[in-house]
């Protein structure tokens, strides 16, 4: 039975379903769920990620892994995580890049925390030759916190979903999947009694809020994470960098937004990153957090600029491709002001590369 039918026919025996909960069957549900059996990758795919944009991507998040690794006092034994790593294209171009930094991957422990079984089959060859033989785990509890952590998550929370909430006159309602009686999926509202914390900013009747808990809950783990073990992770997303209004709401297949409802498990679904929401709880779990920054200036401080220069020089017959490589990363009208660089840290005296004021 397909995955849409099976969620319809829970639906018709439990009630409503949640929008978080919902978008989890679609990614995760063991026997359908996108990343459990199809994730497709890159410009054949359904999504294309920064680091199969360019190379420089990943180099300049692996120079950014060196220098906070030497600011933490290089030492003997770090940890260097990456959260959904993908088809492991960062991490490969990352640890090239790091062969410039003496005793930097002598003293790398590599895990990579990935729950989809397919993508860790690529990630594996991927990887295959890298300088550092990777180790995988299904979440952050798994990591000890004996050595330095030096975390990447790149596009990662907006993989986890989120409730929406929504102002009508006649007060809060939350936005719910239900089925219609021809067994077809179907947005509608459900009226909240209690139980609900108001946003701090003014919501007009009709806008649409998100909340999510598993954002807040990732933040907050990372966050005690790094406060027993110290160290930082740097997360980038598409996303928020301020509280407000908006169904982020989408479902992407073969680089196309799609009807979400239609067809649960063959399309990737995704929410904007919440960062104001994550960067709280990292700091009431006892870390410490920068501001967000684009990820054009992001990449620009590290460098990104000069990369390509580089790389231009090496290779003239490339350099209008690697032009066009440098404006999708970096410029405003396309990935460089909607996605955005954040950090976690501990502890407080770490200063984190890219984030300098």
């Amino acid at each position: 039975m397909a995955l849409k039918d099976r969620l319809a026919r829970e639906i018709a025996l439990t009630g409503p379903m949640t929008v978080a909960d919902y978008v989890t069957r679609c990614l995760h549900d063991p026997t359908d769920g996108y990343y459990a059996t199809r994730p497709a990758l890159g410009e054949g795919g359904d999504f294309i990620t920064a680091p199969l944009i360019s190379q420089m991507f990943g180099e300049l998040i692996g120079l950014w892994a060196v220098e906070t690794w030497q600011r933490l006092g290089a030492p003997e034994r770090f940890r260097l995580v990456e959260v959904g790593p993908g088809d492991g294209t960062l991490m490969d171009d990352a640890l090239r890049a790091a062969r410039v930094a003496p005793g930097f991957l002598e003293a790398c422990d590599l895990i990579l925390i990935e729950p989809s079984g397919p993508l860790r089959e690529v990630q594996a060859r991927r990887l295959a030759q890298a300088d550092v033989s990777p180790r995988w785990v299904r979440s952050l509890g798994q990591i000890d916190t004996d050595a330095p952590v030096i975390l990447i998550a790149n596009e990662v929370l907006d993989c986890l979903p989120a409730r929406q909430f929504v102002r009508t006159e006649g007060g809060w309602a939350e936005r719910r999947v239900g089925v219609t009686d021809g067994g077809d999926l179907t947005f509608g509202l459900v009226g909240i009694t209690g139980g609900f914390e108001r946003p701090g900013f003014e919501v007009e009747p009709g806008q649409v809020i998100e909340a999510s808990e598993q954002q807040a809950a990732f933040g907050r783990d990372l966050a005690a994470m790094l406060a027993e073990a110290s160290g930082a992770a740097l997360l980038i997303d598409y996303g928020r960098d301020r509280p407000g209004v908006g169904d982020t709401l989408q479902a992407l297949r073969r680089h196309a937004k799609v009807d979400v409802l239609a067809t649960p498990g063959e399309a990737d679904v995704t929410q904007w990153a919440d960062f104001p929401a994550v960067l709280e709880a990292a700091v009431r779990a006892g870390a410490d957090v920068t501001g967000c920054v684009g990820q054009g200036d992001f990449l620009r401080r590290l460098g990104i600029e000069a990369r390509a220069e580089r790389l231009r020089t090496g290779r003239p017959e490339a350099a209008p491709v690697i032009g066009r490589q440098l404006a999708r990363l970096t410029g405003p009208d396309q990935m460089g002001a909607l996605f955005k660089a954040a950090a976690i840290f501990s502890p407080r005296s770490l200063s984190v590369p890219g984030f300098e004021t």
